[in-house]
């Protein structure tokens, strides 16, 4: 892996566009190198794990409502979308299928700077490898390529630190990943990304508060919205740039500042994209740092005779659990029984106490 110093740098300062990080990312999206027999047979068990989820979802209210918007738009040579027959223009498959993926909060994981959920990279790969009848190894490359950009850019740069939400990491990987399974040139993949980043970067009030089906929607809103990009770029449209490190671009208006400098890892010319292997799966359908008092509270119960007798109950967590879905969280919607089910499984009160009392 090489190191990669990311900072903003004035309009006026010499800043050739081959050190631009979107550069840099499309270069490694656009490097031919094979897929390893690992990350080949995690890709397939990521696609699997996403279908079991789509289809666990397909008949909550917010899945409905999306696959109904995507009936609208059905055409003979497009791509499926769970829970319907017939074939529908791509961006509005992802968009379907993306909810899908993310209402139960079921699907993977990576955490490290910033958050992630990298399995909302597939939805949109797959419909438009379907209707373009991408080989499945291409697909395959560009999952992990989407994985890889996604991953590397949640390890060098935090985005919640400044109430950003993670789909801002979503949005270029998934240009990324369909830059690398269509196997375009850098130049059209520079174009895509910063089109990419420039639209999905929003607030992370979807995710504080009262929560609602728009945390569903929001990486699926990310992936339609790059699908457009590389359509975009593809005939020949540009981008904002440099997008991350402009005068007025992310790093100085949204994240960190002018004065600040971030550490992004991308693999090397000719390295392979591992980052799949990094990531994790869920047996619970809840937030990712819920599973383990789950799991403990499911341990405990055999111990205890008449909950009514539990007159308090203190969990010691880590940092993230208690600043995301703890008391540090300082969200009074996180105590309330009633609030609605996006809410509560970003409540580690709610979600240990059910789990306490169903055992």
């Amino acid at each position: 892996m090489q190191t990669h110093e990311v900072r903003t740098r004035r309009s006026a300062e010499e800043f050739p566009r081959s050190e631009h990080l979107a550069w840099k990312i499309a270069e490694i999206a656009a490097d031919p190198v094979e897929v390893t027999p690992e990350v080949e047979a995690m890709v397939i068990n990521r696609i699997i794990d996403n279908a079991a989820v789509s289809a666990a979802s397909v008949i909550r209210r917010p899945v409905t409502v999306a696959r109904t918007q995507a009936q609208a738009h059905r055409t003979s040579r497009g791509a499926t979308v769970f829970g319907i027959d017939g074939t529908y223009s791509p961006e509005w498959a992802a968009w379907a299928n993306g909810v899908a993926v993310r209402e139960l909060d079921f699907h993977d994981t990576y955490l490290a700077a910033e958050y992630s959920h990298p399995g909302d990279n597939i939805p949109a790969l797959v419909a438009v490898a379907q209707q373009l009848d991408v080989r499945g190894s291409d697909l395959i490359r560009g999952i992990a390529t989407a994985y890889e950009v996604q991953m590397d850019l949640v390890r060098g740069i935090c985005l919640h630190e400044h109430k950003i939400d993670h789909v801002a990491h979503l949005g270029p990987s998934v240009a990324a990943g369909l830059g690398t399974m269509l196997r375009l040139d850098p130049e059209t993949i520079y174009a895509a990304v910063g089109q990419a980043l420039h639209l999905t970067t929003a607030t992370r009030q979807s995710r504080k508060g009262l929560i609602s089906s728009w945390k569903a929607y929001a990486p699926a809103l990310a992936g339609k919205v790059a699908i457009e990009a590389v359509d975009r770029a593809m005939r020949g449209e540009g981008s904002p740039a440099p997008i991350w490190e402009g005068e007025d671009g992310v790093i100085a208006w949204l994240l960190s500042g002018p004065e600040h400098t971030y550490q992004v890892p991308l693999p090397g010319p000719g390295e392979p994209k591992l980052a799949i292997l990094d990531s994790y799966t869920k047996e619970h359908s809840a937030e990712y740092q819920s599973q383990a008092p789950i799991d403990l509270a499911r341990r405990m119960r055999s111990r205890i005779g008449d909950l009514d007798q539990i007159a308090t109950i203190v969990l010691h967590t880590s940092h993230h659990t208690h600043v995301v879905i703890g008391t540090g969280s300082n969200d009074p919607q996180k105590f309330d029984p009633d609030a609605s089910r996006e809410t509560l499984d970003h409540s580690v009160m709610y979600i240990f106490a059910v789990a306490l009392q169903d055992g």
